[in-house]
């Protein structure tokens, strides 16, 4: 959003409501880095098989950490309207909570550009959980995932965001 003369203009939409890819080739080049967090439920024993290593399909978090980073890089190509950006880093880990049967996905991105990096976080974040119930639903359909949520965000003209959670 801007503002215009006291007022807040939408800037993905024209003046006739159309959707469109914001313009950000004046905005100030800044290092920008999001953080999002999300997680997925399962049975005891679906956590247990992760957790030790055992599912049929191989290393669960391996793989969802691969597919996370993976996915991040892929943002435009999902979220219509997000900008191609170069990414200097990406990270996705996991924290096994065996007492909630919770796996929670941790992922930061950044880079030094024009626009944030909100979006790559949380895709890779959606993706790293849709990997763990796509090796883990042989065993347990009834996964649910949970919370998928920007953590804290830096850089850029509206600076520091950091979740109430």
């Amino acid at each position: 959003m801007e503002k215009e003369k006291g007022k807040e203009k939408l800037t993905h939409l024209t003046p006739a409501g159309e959707a469109i890819m914001v313009d950000v080739s004046g905005k100030k080049e800044t290092v920008r880095i999001a953080i999002a967090r999300g997680r997925i439920r399962m049975k005891p024993e679906t956590f247990r098989l992760i957790q030790q290593g055992q599912m049929k399909k191989g290393d669960v978090l391996g793989t969802a950490r691969i597919a996370g980073i993976m996915a991040a890089k892929q943002t435009p190509r999902l979220i219509p309207l997000c900008h191609p950006i170069p990414i200097s880093k990406i990270s996705v880990d996991f924290t096994m909570d065996a007492e909630d049967g919770t796996i929670t996905a941790t992922s930061e991105v950044k880079n030094r550009g024009v626009t944030g990096v909100e979006m790559e976080a949380l895709v890779a974040v959606s993706v790293s959980l849709l990997t763990i119930y796509d090796m883990g639903k042989a065993v347990d359909r009834g996964m649910t995932i949970e919370d998928i949520h920007l953590i804290k965000k830096s850089g850029g003209k509206s600076g520091l965001y950091i979740s109430e959670e």
